[in-house]
């Protein structure tokens, strides 16, 4: 399944997509226009907390507001690391190499210097509590399969598409990125970055604050089940992507 492929695209428009544009116009962009950094600190802890980070957006802000007064914690540490990184990308266009420095950013608690920013080198899995539910492709395929995505991306960004077709992508590009789990750890965080990412390159900066990571923390179960399509990189079932592809347009009517 490669990021280009709309061989999804009608049926998306039968369903969740086809309310896209009407859901934009009347969303209001105007929220958190004098506080641009609340909106992107409440992304940044609603994707923490999806990779099960403790620390609520109440605690989070409170701590912004009065840091002499508390001890800052790995995960308060986490967070702000990952601001930084939607911080770049805010500032920055969607690309590889662009994409790698947000990891960097990010990923410092996460992982060791030497992996942080740096495709995989080991094997990955994802694990629940009965074992492991998906196998990523092997490390000596990330660099490739990395290239591929990128040059889709590539592709994307220079055609012009309607916004069902952003969003529709976006998903894909979310999707895909968490499949091939190119990183040792902070895939999740930025597979949600990319997403809203590409969506702002296409429709605009306003793009950022839409709540995707907000709407996915608040549906995870439903998340986790439709980004689950198959247990290894080999024998994903994309026939049954709709489910996820349908999530992110909700996001509009919170």
């Amino acid at each position: 399944m490669r990021i280009t492929d709309k061989k999804y695209y009608k049926k998306y428009t039968e369903e969740a997509g086809k309310d896209i544009p009407d859901l934009i116009r009347q969303y209001d962009f105007s929220v958190g226009n004098g506080d641009f950094s609340y909106l992107t600190k409440a992304s940044a802890v609603y994707s923490s907390n999806i990779e099960g980070n403790t620390v609520d957006l109440n605690s989070f802000m409170n701590y912004e507001l009065s840091k002499s007064k508390f001890k800052k914690t790995k995960e308060i540490e986490e967070i702000e690391n990952l601001v930084r990184a939607y911080e770049f990308a805010q500032s920055h266009e969607l690309s590889e190499s662009n994409m790698l420095e947000c990891h960097r950013v990010l990923s410092k608690t996460l992982l060791i210097k030497s992996k942080r920013g740096k495709y995989r080198e080991e094997p990955v899995g994802v694990f629940g509590k009965s074992g492991m539910v998906y196998l990523a492709v092997e490390p000596g395929f990330v660099k490739k399969e990395m290239n591929v995505f990128f040059d889709d991306i590539a592709v994307l960004l220079s055609e012009t598409l309607n916004e069902r077709e952003v969003f529709y992508h976006a998903s894909l590009i979310h999707l895909k990125f968490a499949h091939i789990h190119p990183f040792m750890d902070g895939n999740g965080r930025v597979a949600r970055l990319l997403e809203k990412w590409f969506i702002a390159e296409k429709l605009g900066h306003k793009f950022w604050k839409i709540p995707s990571e907000e709407y996915y923390k608040d549906h995870h179960q439903e998340y986790y089940e439709a980004i689950n399509l198959g247990v290894n990189y080999y024998e994903l079932d994309y026939d049954k992507c709709i489910d996820f592809l349908n999530l992110l347009p909700g996001c509009l009517k919170s």
